[in-house]
């Protein structure tokens, strides 16, 4: 029988709340920075919410050609920046082998900022206004079509849409079209950037974010008992992901091994979590499995851990049904409390941070959890990082419609 086909991870991009490099956004995660504050992207006077955790500085020219800019949606410009860190990292030029390299890049809500634009534009000046190139800078397919583009693949191709597990889900599905011999390298991840009017209004509208507007260092506040919705973020994560024999060939550092990614579904609630948790606990049962993996050998969680009631709570009883007595000796912490939820890219990022805690051995803190609400009584590591080996890593993603994803990451040792 022939062995399944290893995946691993040779190269790392991010485009972040707290930063674009990886140093740097490392740097500042372990040291519990929160990225939150006053919207700057517009003026959000009569906005319910006033906080976000905003991309600050990015400059696209850095990575895409001044001439083309304009014709992106920043979403897909986050997703090339992010691409071009992890090509960079990897070293890798698409070019040179380009129809054995793909890509897969989800999103949640695509060029939601162009729509709301045009949609303003119409109103105001009627239909002969609107850009031409609406369409292809709002539809959510268009940051994967951009890496492809501005990089140069020539393998598969696609985008994921499944919510907030958006960049999970694609990185899952990357690894598979790996294993099944379509590609030997893939860049995986998401990109998001909902900081807008219309999304800002309508997460508000629908109670899902926090209003803790003169605090917004203490607004996101996973699996506290003051917690009151989630902090919007946005930004972009890549992973370049390829073949162990692939990456051995070129003779390239491997951060880690993709070791499994489970899936599973609610059909419970269009945006509450299965309150059970056993959905979830489901689709990390599957990635664990197909890691082979036992839950007492996780060291670590990335939590979805968005700071929303119904979710942590259900998220705590998943890691309990999921991994059983071990589930109160395993750390876990959410990158959400200091870069807030960056929808579609949020699994992505996370996935970057998952797989330096393993390289690094420091988890990330889960900040401003000073007040644990008593039905979340597992171990987030609270308030500063924790130095501690880490073999295997799990990272949830969790999705509104009930789409359930799970990664499992394990040290490579050559």
């Amino acid at each position: 029988m022939t062995k399944p086909t290893r995946v691993v991870v040779t190269g790392l991009g991010v485009v972040s709340p707290l930063g674009e490099d990886l140093r740097t956004f490392w740097e500042r995660l372990v040291a519990g920075e929160s990225a939150v504050g006053e919207i700057s992207r517009f003026d959000h006077t009569e906005q319910r919410v006033h906080i976000a955790a905003e991309v600050r500085g990015f400059q696209a020219e850095r990575y895409i050609e001044k001439r083309k800019v304009r014709r992106l949606d920043l979403f897909s410009q986050y997703a090339v920046g992010a691409a071009r860190n992890a090509a960079a990292d990897a070293g890798l030029d698409p070019r040179r082998e380009p129809t054995r390299i793909g890509a897969v890049i989800g999103s949640g809500v695509g060029g939601i900022s162009t729509l709301h634009d045009e949609v303003e534009k119409l109103s105001a000046k009627g239909p002969e206004r609107i850009n031409p190139l609406l369409v292809p800078m709002m539809i959510p397919n268009m940051g994967a079509a951009h890496v492809s583009l501005e990089l140069g693949t020539q393998g598969p191709l696609s985008a994921t849409s499944t919510a907030c597990a958006a960049g999970s889900d694609a990185i899952g599905y990357a690894a598979r079209i790996i294993r099944s011999g379509d590609a030997d390298v893939m860049f995986a991840g998401g990109s998001e950037a909902p900081i807008c009017p219309i999304a800002v209004a309508g997460f508000a509208a629908a109670r899902a974010l926090s209003t803790r507007n003169s605090d917004p260092v203490g607004a996101s506040r996973p699996f506290d008992g003051a917690r009151d919705g989630f902090v919007m973020g946005e930004g972009a994560g890549c992973l370049v992901i390829e073949s162990l024999d692939h990456a051995l060939a070129r003779g390239v550092r491997v951060y880690a091994e993709l070791a499994g990614a489970g899936l599973s579904s609610d059909a419970f609630h269009m945006t509450l979590p299965d309150e059970t948790g056993s959905s979830q606990a489901r689709a990390m049962t599957i990635a664990l499995a197909e890691a082979g993996i036992q839950p007492g050998e996780v060291d670590y969680i990335n939590a979805h851990g968005t700071a929303t009631d119904a979710g942590d709570v259900a998220e705590t009883k998943a890691i309990k049904m999921a991994l059983g007595e071990h589930a109160r000796r395993v750390a876990i912490s959410s990158n959400k409390s200091m870069i807030g939820h960056c929808l579609g890219a949020s699994g992505a990022i996370e996935a970057v941070a998952t797989v330096l805690t393993i390289v690094n051995g420091v988890i990330p803190p889960t900040i401003n959890l000073t007040d644990p609400d008593p039905n979340c009584d597992l171990d987030y590591v609270p308030l500063r990082a924790r130095e501690r080996r880490v073999d295997v890593a799990a990272s949830n993603s969790f999705g509104f419609g009930g789409h359930d994803v799970t990664l499992v990451f394990r040290r490579y040792d050559a």
